[in-house]
């Protein structure tokens, strides 16, 4: 059996767009560790494959770390066979808030050296002493105490768009840089309530561990991260002290939490918290684009993209890799240096 896709990505994504199979958005993760990462792996591949999955997960010697969407009709199914697993057996899996079904498009299972990107050496501190789990109720009693800091330990470009309510948000791009950044922002709170938060609670459980072992006293974050603190919300009809959308790393791009737009429009400044992909592929940058200016600029994040991407095929191959984009000059969300870029700035 193949233990990789060879379809073009187009086609997937196409199939995937024209499918009426209902489809169960989830995320799971969990550090253990693991002799073998590679037979691991396959043998994911093989036994997913086979249940018709979907999604992005990494494999480490550490652990394990998925993003993945499963048909609803195979969902018990992959249930039972995950938990067959012994280190995963009942692994709580965090159910997407707001599904469409359209969050992946093929199954790509990659071996990694940590499951998260975090810089950190794990030999130098106690990685198992984490700081405490917080349930919605615990979380929203203990953030009432005007002493308690709430820190996101996510990219700015997903805190933008949603956060927790007097949430620090830290302007990095990575974990990686968030967890010195935070360390030195509250180096003179060691003694303060202070609560993690992050996607689905993989960044946190690490997070807090190194800030236990800088001397932080009092570590704690939320259990399952937004989304399984937005699922004990609704079902215990608590007060969600979430505002704004969830930034995911799947085709959807984010999930509604609540009501409020609290981001804005990077081309024309109007509320708005869309994620797009710049269409211009040799561009592919991520910003955030209202309905007006998708139709204004074809979807893209500039004049010289929209221009870019209606010039004839032949020509375009001729160009690429001769144009610099906003996707090859600027990071994620760092927009406001190329809004409003005009045509007459093409192929300059």
């Amino acid at each position: 059996m193949r233990l990789y896709n060879l379809i073009n990505n187009d086609e997937l994504k196409r199939r995937m767009l024209e499918d009426a199979e209902a489809r169960i958005t989830l995320s799971f993760y969990k550090y253990h560790h693991i002799d073998n990462p590679q037979h691991f792996r396959d043998a994911l591949f093989r036994d997913w494959s086979a249940l018709g999955v979907f999604g992005r997960i990494y494999v480490a010697k550490e652990g394990i770390n998925g993003q993945i969407s499963v048909p609803a009709a195979r969902f018990e199914d992959f249930r039972q066979q995950m938990y067959t697993v012994p280190f995963l057996e009942g692994i709580r899996l965090n159910i997407a808030i707001d599904d469409s079904g359209k969050s992946f498009y093929k199954l790509t299972i990659k071996m990694r050296e940590k499951i998260v990107a975090d810089g950190l050496d794990d030999q130098t501190f106690d990685v198992p002493r984490r700081g405490q789990h917080l349930s919605a109720v615990e979380y929203n009693t203990l953030t009432d105490d005007p002493d308690t800091i709430v820190v996101d330990m996510r990219n700015h470009y997903e805190s933008e768009v949603g956060h927790f309510q007097n949430a620090i948000c830290p302007d990095v791009e990575t974990f990686r840089e968030a967890l010195p950044l935070v360390e030195a922002m509250l180096a003179d709170k060691k003694d303060k309530n202070i609560v993690m938060y992050c996607t689905g609670g993989i960044r946190c459980e690490k997070a807090s561990a190194y800030y236990l072992h800088k001397g932080f006293q009092r570590v704690f974050m939320v259990d399952g991260g937004i989304i399984e603190y937005t699922r004990q919300c609704q079902e215990q009809g608590l007060s969600n002290k979430f505002i704004g959308k969830n930034f995911v790393f799947d085709e959807r791009l984010g999930e509604r939490i609540s009501e409020e737009v609290i981001a804005h429009c990077h081309q024309c400044g109007k509320p708005c918290d869309t994620h797009i992909n710049c269409a211009n592929d040799a561009c592919h940058m991520l910003f955030i684009q209202c309905d007006e200016c998708a139709e204004q600029y074809h979807n893209c994040c500039s004049q010289q993209c929209a221009d870019f991407i209606q010039l004839p095929d032949q020509e375009r191959e001729a160009l690429r890799g001769q144009i610099e984009f906003n996707g090859s000059r600027f990071s994620k969300g760092h927009y406001k240096a190329f809004r409003r870029k005009k045509s007459a700035d093409l192929l300059r």
